[in-house]
């Protein structure tokens, strides 16, 4: 019997030895696994993080330089030039002289490809070359004897030997006829400007004595010929005050000049008469142009400062000078300003061989270096302001290469206020593309960050309330089988595509609260009273229906009552409303009370999202709620306690770590949210806490302009930089919530 006892034992004792070895063996596999799953996910997640950086970084990388001997011509040293210029290869710049001729030439090594006489049949020498406003090539060229001329310059690209074979050939033409454009008195010509837009001219010239010519005229191109002429009139004044050196705004009404006393007057082009003038105060104006676009004007002052200026439009619908921003990178003055021809920036040289490289919108030096080892008598940006080709005093050439790749982007011109052209004051702005080429970025983040606030502010207002006062109900108060189909029905809302809750909330719900906002607010105002009232009656009237209503059913009575209540909402809204203020609530809104109202707005947005959220909520706070001991709220209704004191004062401080964590999660997913913002907001980039108004969150802009951005562009890096931005928020925000969750966690884990 023994034996047969010990026998026996000894397979059992041999199968279980077996199965605790394979368990322990599971558990080994199971914890590295997740070990191994809980490092991958935090290893890609610092990995994204590097990423973003690594596209961001270049941002914020400061200009560089490089100067470079390119060539020398021993026969330039005879001649003087009045213009230079290099074409978008850099591969061909041009030379004119003050003796009229014009050269081209290859830039490296300064060999010559086409030289001849800029005005042929015309006597004299050049005194002055201005080139036009909107960088088209075309050039106004002055004559000591008072005659000015209009040539353009072009280069067309060849390939003849095929495509790594490139050739450029360079010419001149006059596109308005070889016969001057405009004849002073015959005094020398001190200030020259030209703004030619395809379908209007402005020439302006200043002679000696002080007395301006101004030329304005209509463009007309003949479609079969292709022959242009001009409707042209003319305009004369002398000047009381003297004048160093002028500029013409790019939609041709004003006249810019400067002057010796340090002031900068504006003359209207259609009778010349002096509307405005604005005192600089740093000495004289010793160089000006306009910026691209030919709305801003530079003006560089014997002092080494550089103010823009733009017009600005006031209360009155007037338009006046004002003085935007000053830059004093340089101490000696400004001999000339070079206007990039493609961003708003631009490059000075002052009288001490210093150049600096500026942006306007940035409001930043880029760069900045001497050039004594060259001392320049011209220099010529190239158009893609990648190099400035310079010329020595003894003919020799020099090309400076420069990497600046993001001169707009700054501090300031991402967070702060920026005062673009165009505009009555500064603002935060984001608009990154438009249609013309001499739009101004503005690539401010501020009203994404606040447009992402925003959503998320009004969703979780919306979703907070009914997330955790329906958790509380129903895992303190609801009975377990009703329990049991109540949760399972609102986590399940979570699994919604957001996609879908998006296009509802675009396509319907947006149109269904425009016309029925009375009735919305209606609502909200017969919700609160109505459900107490029906909740009294219930208590106070219903003493035999109570017998037909188990104990935690009370919530489907309502059903009806919430129903009925929305119903009779919409309803005496209609007629409410006119009542009240007389006509629709949208109507008296934008009339009377001065809002604006947007149809896919902040209220459609808090709503969808809200819906979206909710489930987040719900769920993880019911959790936590159902989760405390009953032995905590048994012993508090043992005191004496009501269930509602049990629930208030044990039961949701014991659970607020879980509810915090909840409300959390919910507002990281708020602040991510994409489709629904993106579908259902007018993404409009304002800051505005309007509740009728939209908005732009990060992750929707993100959304709509990353498939259309350059690669490596300065757009492309700020989108990167506002997902950099949101990354780091949602790291803070659940940081700083996990942190609280432990802290709650330990104040209430002794109840």
């Amino acid at each position: 019997m023994n034996a047969s006892t010990l026998s026996s034992a000894a397979p059992s004792s041999a199968r279980s030895a077996r199965y605790h070895l394979w368990r322990s063996r599971k558990d080994g596999i199971a914890r590295w696994l997740i070990a191994v799953g809980g490092i991958s996910v935090i290893v890609a997640v610092v990995l994204i993080f590097f990423y973003l950086v690594y596209v961001v970084f270049p941002l914020f990388m400061p200009a560089t330089a490089e100067l470079s001997a390119s060539g020398k011509r021993p026969d330039w040293e005879r001649s003087s030039p009045v213009y230079s210029a290099v074409e978008e290869q850099q591969e061909v710049g041009t030379r004119i002289t003050a003796d009229g001729a014009i050269e081209f030439f290859h830039v490296s090594g300064g060999e010559s490809i086409l030289m001849s006489s800029v005005l042929p049949g015309v006597d004299g020498r050049l005194t002055h070359v201005a080139e036009a406003v909107e960088h088209n090539g075309q050039l106004a060229v002055a004559t000591d004897g008072g005659q000015v001329f209009v040539i353009r310059l072009s280069f067309e690209t060849r390939f003849d030997g095929g495509v790594d074979q490139r050739r450029i050939i360079p010419d001149f033409s006059f596109p308005f006829g070889d016969q001057p454009l405009l004849e002073t008195a015959g005094e020398q010509i001190t200030a020259l400007a030209l703004s030619s837009n395809g379908s209007g001219v402005a020439l302006a010239a200043l002679d000696a004595n002080g007395h301006v010519d101004l030329l304005t005229a209509t463009q007309r191109e003949n479609l079969m010929t292709g022959e242009v002429t001009l409707d042209s009139s003319t305009l004369s004044a002398d000047l009381g005050y003297p004048v160093t050196t002028m500029a013409v705004s790019g939609n041709q009404r004003w006249v810019y000049l400067g002057g010796e006393d340090g002031s900068l007057r504006v003359l209207r082009t259609s009778d010349l008469q002096l509307v405005q003038t604005v005192e600089l105060d740093a000495g004289a104006v010793t160089a000006m142009s306009m910026l691209l676009g030919g709305i801003s004007v530079l003006a560089g002052t014997e002092q080494g400062i550089v103010f823009q200026l733009f017009p600005v439009r006031d209360e009155n619908n007037e338009y006046s000078l004002q003085r935007i921003r000053e830059f004093h990178e340089s101490s000696a003055a400004i001999r000339s300003i070079l206007p990039e021809q493609r961003r708003k920036g631009f490059a000075t040289l002052d009288i001490n061989d210093r150049l600096a490289i500026y942006h306007s919108t940035a409001g930043t030096v880029v760069y900045s270096r001497s050039l004594e080892e060259v001392k320049p008598r011209s220099a010529a940006l190239s158009p893609r302001a990648d190099g400035l080709l310079l010329e020595g005093l003894q003919g020799q050439l020099a090309l400076l290469n420069i990497q600046n790749e993001h001169p707009e982007v700054s501090f300031s011109s991402i967070w702060q206020k920026v005062w673009y052209e165009n505009y009555s004051e500064p603002d935060y702005v984001w608009q990154s593309s438009a249609a013309n080429n001499e739009f101004e970025p503005k690539l401010s983040l501020t009203p994404l960050v606040f447009g992402t606030l925003k959503a998320a502010i009004y969703a979780m207002l919306f979703a907070i309330p009914l997330a955790l006062m329906g958790a509380a109900y129903t895992a303190y108060f609801m009975a377990p089988r009703l329990r049991q189909w109540v949760k399972p029905g609102i986590e399940i809302m979570a699994a919604l595509p957001t996609v879908i809750i998006g296009f509802l909330a675009g396509l319907w719900f947006a149109p269904f609260v425009e016309h029925n906002l009375a009735g919305i607010f209606t609502l909200l105002l017969l919700l609160p009273p109505g459900v107490l009232l029906s909740a009294w009656l219930w208590q106070r009237f219903a003493g035999s229906l109570k017998s037909f209503v188990p104990e935690g059913y009370e919530a489907l009575v309502q059903l009806p009552v919430l129903a009925l209540i929305g119903y009779a909402a919409i309803n005496i809204a209609e007629p409410l409303q006119y009542v009240i203020f007389g006509q629709e609530l949208r109507s008296w809104l934008s009339n009377e009370a001065g809002i604006s109202y947007d149809q896919r707005n902040a209220l459609v947005v808090g709503c969808a999202m809200g819906f979206a959220v909710i489930p987040t909520i719900f769920s993880i706070a019911e959790d936590a709620i159902f989760g405390v001991p009953k032995s905590l709220s048994n012993g508090s209704l043992a005191l004496g306690a009501t269930p509602w004191q049990s629930l208030i004062r044990v039961v949701i401080p014991t659970a607020s770590p879980g509810i915090f964590s909840g409300l959390m999660i919910g507002l990281g997913r708020a602040v991510g949210e994409t489709m629904i913002v993106l579908m259902a907001t007018g993404n409009t980039p304002i800051m505005d806490w309007n509740l009728f108004e939209g908005m732009r969150t990060l992750a929707a802009n993100i959304a709509v302009e990353m498939p259309e951005s350059e690669v490596a562009s300065s757009h492309y890096r700020v989108l990167f930089l506002a997902a950099l931005v949101l990354f780091l928020f949602t790291f803070v925000v659940n940081t700083g919530a996990e942190l609280v969750r432990q802290r709650l966690r330990g104040r209430y884990s002794a109840l």
